[in-house]
């Protein structure tokens, strides 16, 4: 199975400022480290394809957040509402009695009063 990419020039161009950037710190450092001109290239080629979101095809694809509520399906753009049980939601469903939200609040408020009153108890008096 051969796989085809296509690299553009300003593509090439960071490939090319990567090899130059890496080729001079290793010169300025004092000592010349012998690499291979295939490693750096394909170092800077698997930099390259993290940074631009390449893909080969091969499962890996970059995978688009939806911006629809998570009630009703409607698309919400840059109103939408992130709800503590983690999804979006549109101004009419934001509410948790609007949508059936599993963040459970009776748990975390009473966590929350624990955390802030702890028991404060007296030290016990000795009698004489």
């Amino acid at each position: 199975m051969a796989v085809t990419t296509t690299v553009s020039s300003s593509s090439a161009n960071k490939l090319l400022k990567v090899h130059h950037r890496s080729s001079a710190s290793s010169f300025r450092s004092g000592t010349i480290a012998e690499v291979s001109s295939e490693d750096v290239v394909a170092t800077a080629a698997a930099d390259l394809v993290r940074s631009e979101g390449f893909s080969f095809g091969f499962g890996s694809e970059v995978k688009r957040e939806v911006n629809r509520c998570f009630g009703c399906r409607r698309k919400v753009g840059l109103t939408g509402f992130r709800c503590r049980c983690g999804e979006l939601f549109c101004a009419e469903h934001r509410y948790t009695d609007r949508h059936v939200c599993s963040y459970d609040y009776k748990a975390a408020g009473r966590e929350a009063i624990a955390r802030e009153n702890p028991v404060v108890k007296a030290a016990k008096i000795v009698r004489v």
